[in-house]
């Protein structure tokens, strides 16, 4: 079994790889540090006896998606779950966010997805089977303050979701929207020390969850998976 994780270094990312080779899948991955992913292909290689290729990719820029993807074809005939995880936040408001702002956002958080997943499916496709995950947002469904252009990319992100559940349902592929609240990773290291470790979720709980909904029998799918901090949205 296979699986494709984007932006697997950090976060969840790194955590749903840890989940996936632990349940013995060879992984493709990216990221753009390539020290961080050769530490990560080491690491999950001699935890688990898995096969883990990987390959630096800014997935902000096309022709580097694309190449992940080529390389991935090269190496397996068969892709059973791509999670479209890689993504970026900015903070900001419409009004005030600087100049580029929302390209920027959309490039990573949406173009990725789209593109990534419009290069696999003609793998994918033929299997009849397979299940592909989109990493939104909460803030795919309500407009955060300072959420800015990341809650337009977000949003954008679920409806490419929507419109891909549709296609792929009489094709025998699953397809689920992600969206988690706040969840600890280093984009909250600036707020360690004012908000206590039980405010946030931990990535391991989005992970898991992802595992869970891969779990369910092919004649099921979670659509959304919506999950916040029991003490809510912060």
């Amino acid at each position: 079994m296979n699986a494709v994780i984007t932006g697997a270094t950090k976060g969840i990312g790194r955590a749903t790889a840890e989940v996936f080779a632990r349940e013995g899948f060879d992984l493709a991955v990216c990221a753009r540090n390539e020290t961080d992913l050769k530490s990560m292909q080491e690491d999950l290689q001699q935890k688990y006896n898995i096969k883990v290729i990987a390959k630096p990719s800014d997935v902000a820029k096309k022709a580097q998606v694309l190449a992940f993807a080529e390389y991935i074809k090269s190496e397996w005939r068969e892709v059973d779950v791509l999670v479209n995880n890689a993504g970026v936040y900015l903070p900001g408001d419409v009004h005030t966010e600087g100049e580029g702002t929302l390209e920027a956002l959309i490039e990573t958080n949406l173009y990725s997805a789209y593109h990534l997943t419009r290069a696999l499916l003609p793998v994918i496709l033929p299997q009849g089977k397979g299940h592909i995950f989109n990493m939104c947002s909460v803030a795919s469904l309500i407009a955060l303050p300072g959420g800015g252009s990341y809650s337009i990319s977000k949003f954008a992100l679920l409806g490419f979701n929507k419109v891909l559940r549709e296609e792929m349902k009489p094709k025998g592929i699953r397809v689920t929207a992600v969206l988690p609240g706040a969840t600890w990773s280093h984009s909250w290291d600036a707020m360690k020390d004012q908000l206590p470790e039980t405010r946030l979720m931990k990535a391991t709980d989005v992970a898991e969850a992802i595992w869970g909904a891969y779990q369910l029998s092919d004649q099921a799918v979670i659509e959304e998976l919506v999950m916040r901090p029991q003490l809510g949205d912060l």
